[in-house]
Order: C-alpha cells, then structure tokens, then sequence
C-alpha cells in the first residue's frame, strides 16, 4: 500500500511524502502506521481520527485532518491523507 500525506496552507502545497507499507499487516495497521510515520516526518503530533474523517476515509480512501484533530496547534490549514495504491 502506498499512502500520499500532504500539508497545505492557502490551497498550496508546503510539504508531501509517499508512505510504502509492508503487505503482512491489515489494512488499518498500515493507515494508522503511515500517518505515525508522515507526522513523524513533518514533526507533528499524529492527529486524532473523528468520525468524519472515518466515514470520509471509508468511502474515499482519504480524508483531511484539520486544526480539530489536532491537540496541538498547527501551521497549516490541513493535512491531506490519500491511499494511492492499494496492495
């Protein structure tokens, strides 16, 4: 699975990165892990899942996570979250 995390402020783009799970876990364990990983990358507590971002998620395989999935405060607008490549 391939997972596609970006910033953006102002409808641009600040930073991005490709996230590349292993095929042995489940699904859910390769989302949770991936947006761990992303948040790591960008210095950033991992936001926290509500549920329009699960429903929105479940259906479009993305989801944004805006400054209300976040305990701390942020510097961007959102954080795009995308499945580009299922396994």
């Amino acid at each position: 699975m391939r997972i596609w995390i970006k910033e953006f402020l102002d409808n641009r783009m600040l930073k991005d990165t490709v996230i590349e799970t292993p095929e042995a876990d489940t699904r859910t364990h390769k989302v949770t892990r991936s947006l761990e990983a992303a948040c790591h990358q960008f210095d950033l507590c991992t936001p926290i899942w509500l549920e329009k971002n699960i429903r929105e998620f479940q259906t479009n395989s993305r989801t944004r996570f805006y400054q209300d999935s976040f305990i701390e405060s942020i510097d961007f607008d959102y954080l795009d979250f995308q499945v580009i490549e299922e396994d």
